[in-house]
């Protein structure tokens, strides 16, 4: 039992080590999106969009929730603001299709990855490299056990 009760207390250490790195390694990116001056729910529109890499109006209110009416105004606001454009349907010319605009796609693809690993390369910067090597083998032993453990259930 005693053992137990110390991997449990390891177990728990170790989660909280993982939540605070999470924490810090998603900084710069929360800092960027929030100059965006996003709410909620433009913020919740854009995400479902970039995941999607474009849907209708009608798709768009049906993943997230909210109604038709909701949508279209949040929707109007990000292109008024640049973040997404409306194209046409190239099966139905009738209906738009709603994506992320060229600048969003472009900060996706070359700010959002050098934010995502500024902090975690310049915490390593500052490790010598034996710290670095056994950073890196704990980690891989750490996900090699996790891995195995979630093969066995």
């Amino acid at each position: 039992m005693r053992e137990d009760q110390e991997i449990n207390r390891l177990a728990r250490e170790i989660d909280e080590h993982l939540r605070v790195v999470r924490q810090i390694l998603r900084r710069p990116m929360e800092a960027e999106f929030a100059r965006g001056h996003l709410t909620g729910p433009q913020q919740l529109v854009m995400e479902t969009l970039v995941r999607s890499r474009g849907l209708s109006l009608k798709e768009l209110s049906k993943q997230i929730h909210l109604t038709h009416s909701t949508v279209s105004g949040i929707v109007d606001r990000l292109e008024k603001r640049g973040f997404v454009c409306r194209k046409p349907d190239a099966n139905d010319r009738r209906f738009t299709i709603i994506t992320p605009s060229h600048a969003v796609e472009e900060f996706l693809q070359k700010k959002l990855p050098v934010l995502a690993i500024h902090p975690l390369a310049d915490g390593l910067a500052r490790a010598s490299l034996s710290e670095r090597d056994e950073i890196l083998r704990g980690l891989r032993r750490l996900r090699h056990l996790l891995e195995n453990t979630a093969e066995r259930k």
